[in-house]
């Protein structure tokens, strides 16, 4: 536990591990995981949905049975719908991202991996992200897991997040240090 408590911490850090703690004893970490994705992958489709687990207005009723109504349709494992209760019942879904977040690093820590963060302004092809994994091979201690994201705003280039080093090579970080350095000049 106390390894685990240099993983996540606060709120979403102790629901993350109990719920991880749960699945593991039970044997359906890869279950749960699958689960999680999906209401990520919720979150991110449903402003509704969002608005349902941020928003103080509704009831703790309210909110317990709308989840427990999501949960259902969705299909998702018993422990899953369970966890989700609870964190309706005790009035913490609005932690559920930052849940999620967390037991996926828990996960990846139990299986050995390192994850590397790699955002983009377009997609990445199948063998780009090849590539990069096997560079960053090179430092991991373990088998390396791209969480791969694309961000627009970016104009161009890569952001790495890697362990504890980020390596941005970006186009909009390079036009915002020449815009700081013409700044210098005038």
């Amino acid at each position: 536990m106390a390894q685990e408590s240099t993983l996540v911490s606060g709120i979403a850090g102790r629901y993350a591990t109990a719920l991880f703690d749960l699945a593991r004893d039970a044997g359906q970490l890869d279950a749960v995981a699958k689960d999680l994705d999906t209401v990520s992958a919720m979150l991110a489709q449903s402003t509704d949905l969002v608005r349902l687990v941020r928003s103080p207005v509704f009831s703790r009723d309210e909110q317990a049975r709308a989840i427990a109504a999501v949960a259902e349709k969705a299909g998702f494992a018993d422990l899953v719908r369970r966890f989700l209760g609870v964190l309706a019942t005790n009035r913490r879904l609005f932690v559920l991202a930052d849940v999620i977040a967390g037991f996926k690093r828990l996960l990846s820590h139990h299986r050995g991996e390192t994850v590397a963060e790699v955002i983009s302004a377009v997609p990445l092809t199948d063998a780009q992200l090849q590539q990069i994994k096997s560079s960053l091979s090179s430092d991991a201690a373990g088998n390396v897991v791209i969480d791969a994201k694309v961000d627009a705003g970016l104009i161009g280039g890569l952001v790495v997040k890697f362990g504890s080093r980020m390596l941005d090579a970006s186009i909009r970080t390079k036009l915002n240090n020449l815009k700081t350095a013409m700044k210098g000049v005038a």
